[in-house]
Order: C-alpha cells, then structure tokens, then sequence
C-alpha cells in the first residue's frame, strides 16, 4: 500500500507533507503534488500535516460531499497513474513546491 494526494490538493500544493516525506516520493505538475506509488514506504509521516486532508491511503475510498467532488481511488486511478513521475518534477522541499491560485495563506503551516 502507498499512500496517494487526492482533489483537495488541486490548485493548492502547501508543500508541508513534501517535508514530512523521508524518501522524497513528491511529485509536481501545474495543479496538484503526487505521491510516486512505486517509492512511498508507507511511513504515514505526510498524511498528519497536509492541511486540506488530501492524502490517503490507496486503498481507502472516501467519498467528500453529495457536491459530486471525485472520490480519492477515482481520481489517483484518472490521474495518479498516468503521471509522468520524472526528475525534473520531483520535489523535495517545501520550497520547491508552487503553490495554487487556491493556495491560503491561513491553512499554511510555516
């Protein structure tokens, strides 16, 4: 089991759980962070400090509101697994990661 970034990080990527991660397993693109699957140790050391509660395990299937929002297995299926997780998209560092046009400053950790 890996643990996967699911649709609240879209538009937002706070990079704290890219510094929680020991094994640098975050990747980027222009919308959300992702978690290589085929790296992740399943530490659980990310989940506890992302603050819109994205990541999950990917075998935990929740669902977020009758507002239609994509299940979490849905959308690391769609998205997760076509992701082109290559080194010049990984991130290692908090400071690396750039931040969304939904990013708030009053949920950022630091």
């Amino acid at each position: 089991m890996a643990y996967v970034v699911g649709e609240p990080c879209v538009n937002c990527k706070y990079g704290d759980c890219v510094d929680a991660c020991p094994v640098d397993c975050f990747y980027q693109d222009d919308k959300q962070l992702y978690i290589n699957p085929a790296e992740c140790i399943d530490c659980d050391a990310c989940k506890p400090e992302c603050p819109v509660d994205a990541i999950f395990p990917d075998d935990e299937d929740p669902s977020y509101d009758e507002a239609g929002v994509v299940q979490v297995a849905a959308y690391y299926v769609w998205v997760g697994q076509e992701f082109d997780y290559s080194e010049d998209k990984r991130v290692t560092s908090k400071e690396e990661v750039n931040q969304g046009p939904d990013w708030d400053e009053s949920k950022a950790v630091g």
